[in-house]
């Protein structure tokens, strides 16, 4: 299959969904335990009734921070046009089968950290020496510097080990 994202090429053995405009692919709050990947179409993000995202890329990944989280989704996935993706119904397995999809996932989720820290320093930014503000400021300060507990991280659900 030609593609203009060569991670497209991993996924050439796995499931193929179609979704019309319109039909929602993953539900906020809902838990698939399936990552998704663009093949080709368009497909909106939203929390509640805000739009966050549009996204017409190849290679696009939806569902997983939900998936590597075990929670439910943070927010409504839904083709804005009619769409083809890729499911991965074991991601986990998945990740540790193809190191170059990982890799990835992990640059996805770095840029958008990086993205959200610069968010985050522009709007103390805008809101500095507003006295009614300091709770978000305090907020925001916690969010930049949080840190996950350290805990040891198994490739694979406590079940399958």
């Amino acid at each position: 299959m030609p593609s203009t994202n060569p991670i497209l090429e991993i996924f050439a053995e796995h499931e193929v969904r179609h979704f019309s405009a319109g039909e929602v692919i993953m539900a906020e709050g809902a838990r698939s335990g399936r990552i998704l990947v663009l093949i080709e179409g368009a497909i909106e993000v939203a929390k509640g009734d805000v739009r966050i995202d549009y996204v017409t890329e190849p290679g696009a990944v939806f569902g997983e921070i939900a998936a590597l989280l075990s929670i439910g989704h943070s927010a409504d996935v839904r083709a804005a046009a009619d769409s083809r993706l890729f499911v991965i119904e074991d991601p986990r397995q998945f990740l540790v089968e193809h190191p170059e999809f990982h890799l990835h996932v992990s640059e996805l989720l770095a840029r958008r950290v990086n993205n959200l820290v610069g968010y985050l320093g522009d709007v103390k930014r805008q809101y500095e020496g507003h006295d009614h503000l300091g709770m978000v400021d305090q907020v925001l300060e916690s969010l930049i510097l949080r840190q996950p507990r350290t805990r040891k991280v198994n490739p694979l659900p406590p079940e399958e080990m």
